[in-house]
């Protein structure tokens, strides 16, 4: 496999943005299809257009669950991740319950993401379990969610939804997304088969290269076509 290949198999493209019209999806699914990247990361009611775009390629259909903040009840992440399945989604990324996370009720965020961990993979699925870490800013928390993960089997473990705005004092709203600490310490806490996902802030190929290094084999990107056009100018054609 080429280094170009291999970045590109890195990367779920990501259509998430709340304006996104089905044109948008359309042209985004074929950019993906172009770049031979490893999926298109979408919201639930598109994951039938999805997968009828993506048909034929060797890019993957996904979906977000419970997205942005996580705060749906359990029993409707499981309810919405089956239903994705359906439709045809292959690959789930789950926000966690974040206001429980905070409140240190570990015995319901393990409820949750072994339900929809379960819900998951009796599908035919993978799961991609979401912290926040611009709201979960706690080591000791962002440790005890990567081990939940790992007794749940839960396929990876990811950062961030790219959409956990933190407003500051000013009034302004502030997102930091992946950093390369908080990557190093989920694959440092996380089992041997659990996989890390970088997402937030990700837009240049030597911000991905960065995160590969430090342990991730997917990254969440809208800069699809800059990294990928970068990729390809540094180390050649695909």
């Amino acid at each position: 496999m080429t280094i170009v290949r291999e970045l590109a198999k890195m990367i779920d493209h990501s259509v998430l943005h709340p304006t996104i019209t089905d044109r948008q999806l359309e042209k985004e699914c074929e950019v993906a299809i172009k770049y031979d990247v490893a999926s298109v990361c979408v919201k639930p009611y598109m994951v039938k257009k999805t997968a009828e775009l993506l048909k034929g390629s060797d890019v993957l259909t996904g979906c977000v669950i419970g997205f942005p903040a996580g705060n749906s009840a359990t029993g409707v992440k499981v309810f919405e991740t089956e239903t994705a399945c359906r439709d045809g989604a292959v690959e789930i990324d789950m926000v966690i319950n974040i206001g429980k996370a905070l409140s240190g009720d570990w015995q319901y965020i393990d409820e949750e993401i072994t339900a929809v961990t379960r819900a998951c993979h009796e599908n035919g699925a993978i799961v991609k379990v979401i912290f926040e870490t611009d709201y979960i800013t706690r080591q000791e928390d962002k440790i005890k969610l990567c081990e939940i993960c790992t007794d749940a089997g839960t396929d990876y473990v990811k950062t961030s939804s790219g959409f956990g705005f933190v407003k500051g004092e000013d009034g302004k709203f502030l997102y930091t997304g992946a950093t390369i600490p908080d990557l190093e310490l989920m694959r440092r806490h996380s089992g041997p088969k659990v996989k890390v996902k970088a997402a937030g802030g990700i837009r240049t190929l030597d911000q991905l290269i960065a995160v590969k290094d430090a342990g991730c084999t997917r990254c969440g990107a809208t800069a699809t076509v800059a990294i990928m056009e970068e990729a390809i100018s540094r180390f050649g054609s695909r």
